[in-house]
């Protein structure tokens, strides 16, 4: 067996301590996938903040922003689920104003 040497890249050490260190819950998953999921324009206006029985609560920086991502909900849990792994599928989401 030989023995690398120098310097190993830092980010898929990284990659597995943010995998072991992430809770496992259906909230966490969606915080991992959002920004993808629903592209970086709503990722900066929106943010997951909490869960209760398959139901994601997003905080939005405007009541603008709630009211037009509440239309869009069903367009932006089908790509959610689609990033998600099977046994983290989503039921539905609710848009809030992000409390001041």
């Amino acid at each position: 067996m030989t023995r690398q040497r120098g310097p190993r890249p830092l980010t898929p050490a990284l990659a597995r301590l943010r995998a072991g260190l992430a809770p496992a819950t259906a909230l966490a998953a969606v915080q991992e996938v959002w920004s993808e999921a629903v592209g970086p324009e709503i990722a900066r206006e929106a943010q997951p903040a909490s869960e209760r029985r398959s139901s994601i609560v997003v905080e939005c920086d405007s009541a603008t922003w709630a009211a037009e991502l509440e239309m869009m909900a069903p367009e932006l849990l089908e790509r959610l689920n689609e990033a998600l792994p099977e046994s983290t599928r989503i039921a539905s989401l609710k848009f809030i104003v992000r409390p001041s």
